[in-house]
């Protein structure tokens, strides 16, 4: 390993309105080294990792105290621009990509290759005309890098939300001057197997002397891939080790500050045989890019917590998109007996359904407004509350929501400022938690969740966890939960679907072997328990 360290950060510290979201954070990276940057979200590892790549948010509240090193001088990171200029790539972890686009422009956005011509010898070099060709080849260099065989012609619209990260990857490997690459979450969306070849394309770049800190809640890969772990809580540094030297467990625990108890089955002894269909699925197909469903049918009964699972690009995540109306649909959804006019934008609202997206920021939050005014946005709009009328016009009464905010704040365990904070401001988990607290406002009857802890640090996904089994309990909430992650579902659900080619595959129970769900996950058909 290089002996002077290519990043230091030296006793960073940065506050908020006040409120102190690093405190002395001071480690350093070394070249070609893999550090993972762990912590609970609202730890500070989103604000550090802003301040490093310049982001708008730092500056426009008074910049930071400390200094980062890079390259053995200190530097002051004004913007993404100058981030880049010293070589430094970051792959967020909402994707940045422009859809219409096809995968090679994505990858070599405002890197374009250019030819020139006979005008842009006399009028400059804004007048040369994009070199397609080469653009196309070096993006699929770019891609084969990563072991993936993707058409870089086609628009990324059109590919499943796994193949989005690779592009976002690829587009930063693509640089040519790259020296560190900061990867938020890049696992998240990727399938098993996927993972694990996305990991060993990183310990490659990591070979080829490019530094590397990798945000990750999923431990295992932590300890697979990271040569050393940095932890944070509550802003301050608790944690600087090699791998090779701590746990899993020791890295959770220093994590949330306090010891897990182990994941168990709690609804696995739970049986709704009796109960009426609170909504009945018939044949629906959805056209929801990388993730259509060709034809699945399911019932939903009253009470219950209903697993949906699968492989991405399966087709999971498009069930509640469609019954929602967000796409394309076709097909028979029954809810309480009569038939939903589930292609109408709002209708399964409007009937006492709520829905928090898998797609927080894209669909789920008003990222300029306030917690208060998102938490309440869905039940002011169907129910018309929290409004205060003057003559014609109703606007939002912000009074009124007060106490059923602040209650939802201290219920979900939201990390902010209070309630008039922005919710752009927030980290991942307390958007994801935000977008929870609109939907319960509704007091739905039908409760559908769509990768409810998509990037969440262990301690607040099972505040949400445990908060979903809560509520089906005490407030007889019937929940549709989708994800990826096969042992969350066996945790809380009373049956699991698993979807496989757009189809459903089967249903078991959570206990069920390890094998059966393999199998289904496989393509094989299997059982389906009442």
């Amino acid at each position: 390993m290089a002996k002077q360290a290519l990043l230091h950060f030296k006793n960073v510290k940065k506050s908020f309105s006040g409120n102190v979201v690093l405190s002395g954070v001071d480690f350093e990276i070394f070249p070609g080294q893999i550090v993972a940057l762990a912590g609970e979200n609202g730890a500070g590892k989103s604000t550090l990792m802003n301040i490093l790549f310049g982001m708008n948010v730092i500056q426009e509240t008074g910049g930071y105290e400390g200094e980062i090193i890079f390259e053995g001088k200190p530097v002051k990171i004004q913007s993404p621009e100058d981030a880049m200029a010293l070589g430094i790539g970051m792959v967020h972890q909402e994707f940045m990509l422009l859809p219409g686009f096809t995968v090679a422009r994505n990858i070599k956005l405002n890197r374009e290759n250019v030819t020139p011509n006979l005008v842009s010898r006399v009028a400059g070099k804004r007048f040369e005309l994009l070199d397609n060709p080469r653009i196309v080849e070096e993006a699929a260099g770019a891609l084969h890098k990563l072991g993936m065989e993707i058409n870089p012609e086609v628009t990324v619209d059109k590919l499943p939300v796994g193949h989005m990260q690779f592009v976002e990857i690829a587009r930063e490997i693509d640089k040519s001057n790259l020296k560190l690459l900061v990867l938020d979450e890049p696992t998240a969306v990727l399938t098993e197997s996927e993972a694990e070849r996305f990991l060993k394309c990183i310990r490659q770049v990591a070979d080829e002397g490019i530094a590397v800190i990798f945000i990750s809640h999923r431990l295992d890969e932590v300890m697979t891939l990271a040569d050393s772990v940095v932890i944070l809580r509550d802003g301050q540094m608790v944690f600087d080790e090699k791998t090779k030297n701590t746990s899993k467990n020791q890295i959770a625990e220093l994590m949330v500050g306090r010891k897990l108890e182990a994941d168990s089955m709690i609804n696995v002894n739970r049986s709704f045989e009796n109960s009426d269909i609170i909504l009945e699925i018939e044949h629906l197909s959805v056209s929801m890019p990388g993730e259509r469903t060709k034809d699945v049918s399911l019932k939903v009964r009253r009470g219950e917590i209903l697993g949906i699972g699968g492989l991405a690009g399966h087709g999971k995540t498009s069930i509640s998109n469609g019954i929602f109306g967000m796409y394309p649909a076709r097909g028979r959804v029954r809810y309480n007996g009569q038939e939903l006019a589930f292609t109408r934008v709002g209708e399964a609202l409007n009937k006492g359904m709520a829905f928090v997206s898998e797609d927080r920021k894209g669909v789920g939050l008003l990222l300029d407004e306030s917690i208060a005014l998102n938490m309440v946005y869905t039940d002011m709009k169907v129910n018309r509350r929290f409004l205060k009328k003057y003559g014609f016009f109703s606007l939002f009464d912000g009074k009124s929501a007060e106490k059923t905010v602040e209650e939802m704040i201290g219920e979900l365990d939201i990390r902010c400022t209070g309630s008039k904070q922005l919710v752009g401001r927030l980290s991942g988990g307390n958007q994801q938690k935000v977008c929870m607290a609109r939907a319960l406002i509704t007091k739905p009857d039908l409760l559908f969740v769509s990768e409810p802890t998509r990037g969440i640090d262990i301690g607040a996904k099972q505040i949400l966890l445990n908060y979903l089994v809560k509520i089906n309990k005490e407030l007889g909430i019937t929940i549709v939960m989708t994800s990826s992650e096969l042992n969350e579902l066996r945790t809380i659900c009373d049956r699991i679907a698993i979807i496989g080619s757009g189809v459903v595959q089967g249903i078991l129970k959570p206990d069920a072997p390890n094998v059966d769900f393999a199998l289904l996950m496989s393509g094989e058909k299997g059982g389906d328990p009442s």
